[in-house]
């Protein structure tokens, strides 16, 4: 885990071109290996180091952008029942509960940095994601 180098990777994201048909990156900054439907409290375990981390991104990313709003990736669930919500949103939706998000000065781009530990069938992720897409 390099903290420094994960915040350099985000800012630069923020102004690289996306990939064609892609209007995100998304970049694994953490990722676990073998707790795909694995032991429940070592899940727990990880997750909250994950969380840690998120956290340390949260405390760089703010000192550079401001006091970002944590923001409640699971009414954006909840709403793909009831609504189409745009990519990356939806599929962040359905693998993170919070992220920290971040209107980027000067970018017209949105920064989230999360936990993805929703699926218990999937491994846990610290995840950062940079769209032009503002979130819905």
């Amino acid at each position: 885990m390099n903290i420094a180098r994960y915040v350099a990777l985000v800012e630069e994201l923020c102004f690289r071109p996306f990939p064609a048909g892609r209007g995100h990156h998304e970049a694994e900054l953490e990722v676990s290996h073998g707790l795909r439907g694995g032991d429940l409290a070592e899940r727990a375990v990880t997750a909250e180091q994950y969380r840690k981390y998120r956290d340390a991104m949260y405390d760089r990313l703010a000192s550079r952008w401001g006091e970002g709003e944590p923001f409640s990736l699971q009414t954006v669930l909840l709403r793909t029942a009831e609504e189409e919500i745009p990519e990356p949103w939806a599929s962040f939706g359905a693998r993170a509960d919070v992220a920290y998000l971040w209107e980027v000065p000067g970018t017209a781009r949105w920064v989230a940095v999360a936990v993805t530990d929703r699926d218990v069938t999937d491994e846990i992720q610290l995840v950062a994601v940079v769209t032009e897409v503002a979130p819905p």
